[in-house]
């Protein structure tokens, strides 16, 4: 029982934590139960926002520019959005995010975001009404502007008046990120009473790229009721297993890319009912209504809700959840580790400000994490040290009593106990690593502060896997090689720093475990190249730095190699 036996134990636990505890915390902190009002709709099959126009794929697909040219339009500039709204149907159906490229290369162009219906792309949002007795606007309404251009100093209010006695209103305004803001209004001008349901909608015709992941949630979500759900995945739309309307006074709904989001945020103090729908092909839909409300003649009605279109910014998110949209923040899927993740990236976004260059910064947040951690890692070094001038005594040990095991473990304990020596303390530094490393993980995985910042040299992206692969020659060769075949030169880095690691510790007595270690270096190799540039760039720092702490031991403590050669 050595030193690299804790390793094994170490790497047993990190699987455990990252791929058994969704599981675990399934059976032992389960979902709560629906609220009766929620339980209530569900029997009675009340649909969620009665009106609402079904999301749906295009039977033809027309250019965007096409489809932009369908409506007269409204313009939309801010500093972060550009677009326009139709007058068509009153959608918000054409966003672009100036500030945002599609790849690294200078002339790609801004991310798109939103895009009109009957586009390959198609995703877009939108107001409305339902009601008993109301004549609403739909689909094909043409709408009246007060202006032309929609920007933070200048709103625009559209309206349509039914000719049957009701005038309808929308007041919108946008501040100077993401969010705009909708104020509904019905004005009853009519000789009878008018039930009046608004309700918004959010309509994409198809998935986005990034994929859904058991680490990243990309899919519809929202939060209800204090509480953030991620329950709802496009797979399940797809198999006809549509959730149930959620009753709930606060919170929002949408579709959360891995970088991009499209929310509704209804009257925080209104109650809502909010469902998620599946169209005609592969079309997919969020929707929310409010309680209906009994509109007599002479009376107007106003309900104002928002809309937020655009980037996954964290401080952004953190102001408009400062500003009273719940949970806000939890639109980026931090996970169970968010407690810790966030700190991770608070510090890694200061360094990235301070020094102007990421990958720089992930080296220092590295020397940070074993600063912090080197009394603990001295500790573990020391007794690896102390194992290893054991090892001469253990094999010893091991052919004295080869044929009998628990005399074996007795004298090998006997043994620890005479030297003061812990086999198990080389654990806890590595189990430490985890949450930092998982941590980091999320960070570049998630967070768009990370996307397309450049390192050194070839490393443009450091969220991207290293895209200087071996086996087209670095790129001499015109072909891409699969991802698990794709070793860049940072995983290589990553193997030899990793093999020079293990080579100063203590050898493991046991054959099967030397030729588990001798592999070990070269499968992290493989299992690591497809990962971001950054993650592989904090595991190459700090192996580095284990390496010269390790020296460092050594040079302090010459007894110790003494000891070894002896």
């Amino acid at each position: 029982m050595d030193d690299k036996r804790n390793v094994i134990i170490a790497m047993l636990l990190t699987a455990l934590i990252l791929f058994g505890w969704p599981y675990i915390a399934e059976t032992l902190f389960p979902n709560a139960a629906k609220p009766a009002a929620q339980q209530q709709q569900q029997q009675a099959g009340q649909p969620s926002a009665p009106g609402a126009p079904t999301a749906q794929a295009p039977a033809a697909i027309r250019p965007r520019a096409t489809a932009l040219a369908d409506s007269p339009r409204i313009a939309i500039e801010t500093p972060k959005l550009r677009g326009s709204i139709a007058l068509k149907g009153a959608r918000i159906d054409d966003i672009t995010l100036p500030t945002y490229r599609e790849t690294v290369e200078k002339n790609s162009a801004p991310i798109t975001l939103f895009s009109p219906g009957g586009t390959k792309e198609a995703y877009f949002a939108g107001f409305g009404w339902s009601g008993d007795g109301l004549t609403a606007p739909d689909g094909n309404t043409l709408w009246q502007a007060s202006g032309t251009k929609l920007t933070p100093s200048t709103p625009v209010t559209l309206s349509w008046n039914n000719g049957r006695g009701q005038l309808f209103e929308i007041a919108l305004s946008v501040d100077n990120d993401y969010m705009i803001t909708a104020a509904q209004k019905v004005s009853n001008t009519g000789a009878g009473t008018v039930g009046v349901r608004p309700y918004g909608f959010i309509s994409r015709a198809d998935k986005p790229v990034d994929p859904d992941t058991w680490t990243i949630h990309i899919g519809p979500m929202g939060v209800f009721n204090g509480a953030a759900d991620y329950d709802v995945d496009y797979k399940d739309l797809d198999k006809g297993e549509i959730p149930a309307p959620i009753a709930s006074t606060g919170g929002w709904i949408g579709f959360t890319d891995k970088y991009w989001l499209a929310a509704l945020v209804p009257d925080q103090q209104s109650r809502f009912d909010g469902q998620f729908r599946k169209g005609a092909g592969s079309g997919y839909q969020a929707d929310y209504s409010l309680t209906p409300t009994l509109l007599a003649p002479g009376k107007a009605v106003t309900h104002t809700s928002r809309l937020f279109v655009g980037a996954k910014e964290v401080k952004t998110l953190e102001a408009y959840q400062d500003a009273g949209v719940p949970l806000f923040d939890r639109a980026i899927d931090w996970g169970w580790f968010y407690w810790f993740e966030k700190p991770i990236f608070a510090l890694l976004h200061w360094l990235f400000t301070v020094i102007g260059n990421f990958g720089v910064a992930i080296i220092c947040l590295t020397f940070i994490v074993r600063a912090l951690m080197f009394p603990i890692a001295q500790k573990q070094f020391s007794s690896m040290a102390a194992m290893r001038a054991l090892q001469p005594k253990m094999k010893e040990l091991q052919e004295r009593h080869k044929d009998d095991k628990p005399k074996l473990q007795q004298e090998l304990m006997d043994l620890y106990r005479k030297e003061k020596v812990n086999p198990f303390s080389g654990c806890l530094p590595i189990f430490l690593q985890i949450p930092i490393f998982f941590a980091l993980y999320k960070v570049l995985m998630l967070t768009i502060e990370m996307r397309h910042q450049p390192f050194v040299l070839w490393i443009r992206d450091l969220s991207a896997p290293d895209p200087l692969h071996v086996l087209n020659l670095f790129g001499l060769l015109d072909f891409n090689p699969p991802a698990f075949l794709a070793i860049g030169v940072l995983a290589i880095i990553l193997g030899i720093t990793m093999w020079l690691q293990f080579k100063l510790n203590p050898a493991p007595m046991d054959e099967m475990q030397k030729q588990i270690f001798a592999i070990m270096p070269w499968m992290m190799m493989f299992i690591m190249a497809p990962f971001a540039a950054g993650l592989l760039i904090y595991w190459i720092t700090s192996n580095l730095l284990t390496i010269a702490q390790q020296k460092w031991l050594y040079s302090r403590h010459p007894q110790l190699k003494q000891a070894i050669a002896k």
